[in-house]
């Protein structure tokens, strides 16, 4: 499995001929290691003197988003298996005959299929790496001080693993038929972009004026 290489072997894979893993495990990495660093700065808070004077909810909040970090990363990491999963089936489906019409029909059909199932996983990746910046803000507000850059390298990671995986979303989409279909997509993608960025500047923001 990719996410049991070491940091090198992963790397260099990445690096070689093969064709998968590629953009879109990469993306799917961005957001566990953005995950892992909101864990990170929630671990080195739950205990501290500061966090013993917040109220009870942030307390909560915080073990909450604990949580959820740790959570999402294990998500993300099967993220990266599956986006590489897909594209190889996706592949394979170009492989199928097409010596009679049916074949030709049979192939095509897969061929589509194979695209909207390898764009789902990409698009799942930055669903869910949006949904990380509320732990990410929570930890950029109350996390340890000491461990504030942190939060910024997540909520930056977090936009990159967002448009990262928005570009496999795209290149996925030229093979679909369906234009409705892949409007609805592009506009969920372009909307995600834009309010990631926003989430992104607010927490930089943050960030910013406590270093």
């Amino acid at each position: 499995m990719l996410q049991d290489l070491t940091v090198k072997a992963f790397a260099e894979e990445l690096a070689s001929n093969s064709p998968a893993p590629g953009g879109g495990s990469a993306a799917a990495l961005a957001a566990a290691l953005g995950s892992s660093l909101g864990s990170m700065v929630f671990n080195l808070t739950v205990g501290k003197k500061a966090y013993n004077d917040y109220d009870e909810q942030v307390k909560v909040s915080i073990l909450q988003a604990l949580n959820n970090t740790n959570e999402e990363k294990t998500n993300f990491l099967n993220l990266m298996e599956k986006d590489a999963e897909e594209f190889l089936e996706l592949m394979a489906a170009f492989k199928l005959p097409k010596n009679t019409e049916e074949e030709i029909s049979v192939r095509a059909n897969r061929i589509e299929q194979g695209y909207i199932k390898a764009l789902q996983v990409p698009l799942n990746v930055a669903v869910k790496a949006f949904e990380m910046y509320k732990h990410i803000e929570l930890a950029a507000n109350y996390g340890n001080k000491n461990a504030v850059s942190d939060a910024g390298v997540a909520a930056l990671l977090l936009q990159t693993a967002i448009e990262s995986a928005v570009l496999n979303v795209k290149i996925n989409l030229s093979g679909i038929k369906d234009e409705t279909y892949k409007c609805q997509v592009q506009d969920r993608c372009n909307k995600l972009i834009e309010a990631g960025l926003e989430k992104r500047n607010f927490i930089m923001d943050i960030v910013n004026s406590k270093l």
